[in-house]
């Protein structure tokens, strides 16, 4: 069976595989394929053949799958290469995602603190400076890291259209970075909302160093408890963990927290058309109770809220680049990291951020940033407004201090 598959599979590129009965298996018109793997004991063979998306990564961690020859990048690069288009959701499958992605309150904290409650010294490691856990904006080819992620920020400040004395709140804050920014560069007045203990404490910690704890609070806190209102709201990488059964009360609450003229951005993964459920090893190990949504499935919920969409914005490979410059950091470090966590975790997680790039350049994964707004004349009626600022920013604090960054 797995033979089977794996000759279905491989139509581009080259592949070797080491049978458990001892035989090799030859795919490609390459004699020496410059990837090769063995597969260890009959019952990897049979789990990858019976459910490749789920035994795939579970076979890599547990060590039934051995990369021999080339890196865990190459293997996952030519399977996306090799993999025919996604086909559209069955009703039952439809119907457990929806199971799947519930995410009541308690749910919700308990997905959250299983990813992000790992411990600062790891995202540390392969984040950069600013602890931008999110895709970033690379408008130059030759960016580093830490210029996309400021060049992130600087583009959703400026699809905010923010002025001196707002209050802003921000769903999802991660370890405070955005937040902290936004209240520097344009002097407004920054709520940030997470659902874990251990980013709460580092943002306060951050804001306390640098002087902004007048101006940026951080809250303990679900999305649905807020109160308002507020003139600016703006979500990264959180919309994701909202799950489609969500999604409704997501811009409900959005519509209920804006003021009169407010504006939101909402930053999230997304994919070019629905999959029904969230990739089964990702939801297994990674991010339990997620789902990359397609637009079709998020703008019936924006429609029934009321908010304007004013702008959408689709990063295609910015992700991918993203996550490739995580992924080369991780590696660079990956021995202190085994040392403070373990082989095992290691490898989950170079194969996590592996197969994440995946879905970017193979998989119809993207980002989109969607503005909103509750009336049609709150913004300009063309994109001008939205270049990158020029020079560096000035900052007006909320208590009126002046001064350059």
């Amino acid at each position: 069976m797995l033979e089977t598959l794996l000759r279905r599979l491989v139509r581009t590129g080259s592949l070797a595989v080491r049978m458990p009965d001892g035989r090799t298996l030859m795919l490609g018109e390459d004699p020496d394929p410059p990837l090769r793997i063995a597969v260890r004991d009959h019952r990897t063979a049979a789990r990858l053949a019976a459910r490749p998306a789920l035994a795939l990564g579970e076979a890599y961690v547990d060590g039934g799958l051995v990369i021999e020859r080339g890196e865990l990048w190459d293997l996952l690069d030519l399977i996306g290469r090799n993999l025919p288009p996604r086909k559209a959701p069955g009703w039952m499958e439809r119907l457990i995602g929806r199971l799947e992605q519930l995410n009541h309150r308690r749910a919700s904290r308990r997905n959250v603190q299983h990813h992000y409650d790992l411990g600062l010294d790891l995202y540390r490691r392969f984040l950069d400076e600013d602890l931008q856990y999110s895709c970033a904006y690379f408008q130059h080819p030759d960016m580093t890291l830490e210029q996309a992620q400021q060049a992130k920020k600087r583009r959703l400040s400026a699809k905010l259209a923010l002025r001196p004395g707002l209050r802003v709140l921000d769903i999802g804050c991660g370890w405070g970075g955005l937040a902290m920014s936004l209240a520097e560069q344009a002097s407004v007045r920054v709520t940030g909302i997470t659902l874990s203990p251990e980013q709460l404490a580092t943002a306060r910690a951050r804001a306390e160093e640098r002087g902004l704890s007048a101006d940026v609070e951080f809250r303990l806190q679900d999305y649905r408890d807020v109160t308002g209102p507020y003139d600016r709201i703006v979500s990264v990488g959180m919309f994701e963990h909202v799950g489609r059964p969500n999604y409704h009360a997501f811009f409900g609450q959005v519509a209920r927290l804006l003021a009169d003229d407010g504006v939101a951005v909402i930053h999230s993964i997304g994919v070019n058309r629905p999959s029904g459920r969230t990739q089964p090893w990702i939801a297994k190990y990674i991010f339990p109770g997620g789902y990359i949504p397609a637009l079709s499935e998020v703008l019936p919920a924006v429609e029934a809220s009321g908010l304007w969409v004013t702008d959408v914005e689709i990063l295609r490979l910015h992700y991918a680049e993203t996550l490739k410059a995580w992924r080369e950091r991780f590696s660079a470090r990956r021995s202190e990291i085994a040392r403070d966590y373990g082989e095992r975790f290691c490898r989950i997680w170079e194969f996590y951020l592996a197969l994440s790039e995946l879905g970017f350049r193979h998989r119809g994964c993207m980002v989109f940033q969607i503005q909103l707004a509750k009336r049609a004349d709150v913004l300009p009626l063309t994109r001008d407004y939205m270049a990158d600022p020029v020079g560096a920013p000035r900052r007006t604090s909320a208590r009126g201090q002046r001064q350059r960054t």
